[in-house]
């Protein structure tokens, strides 16, 4: 897409298919472009068939929104995943082992 035909974004799309793990693409869109045309252009949906479409989360810089989100230059689309463990429940664990290091226990 070349500026003559109008202005352009450059925008990220992230996806985190596991911990530590990141598929990051740039994608260039015409202006007025959504979040779902950003992820349909990044190909992150095909490269990633786990993906649910039908409970797809996204959102733009850790803010959740609606797929037809408009996008600016800058932005990063961000795909959310579904959580394995309840958040609370995984501090517990961290602090049950924690505890345990330090009384010398296992």
């Amino acid at each position: 897409m070349d500026r003559a035909e109008g202005r352009v974004l450059r925008v990220e799309v992230a996806y985190s298919p596991r911990g530590r793990a990141v598929d990051l693409s740039e994608v260039v869109l015409a202006e007025g472009s959504t979040a779902l045309q950003a992820l349909r252009a990044s190909g992150l949906l095909e490269r990633h068939p786990e993906i649910d479409r039908t409970v797809l989360r996204v959102g733009v810089w850790g803010r959740l929104c609606p797929t037809d989100e408009l996008l600016r230059e800058g932005d990063r689309v961000e795909v959310y995943r579904p959580l394995t463990v309840d958040p609370k429940e995984a501090r517990r664990l961290r602090y049950r082992r924690q505890r345990s290091r330090l009384n010398g226990t296992r």
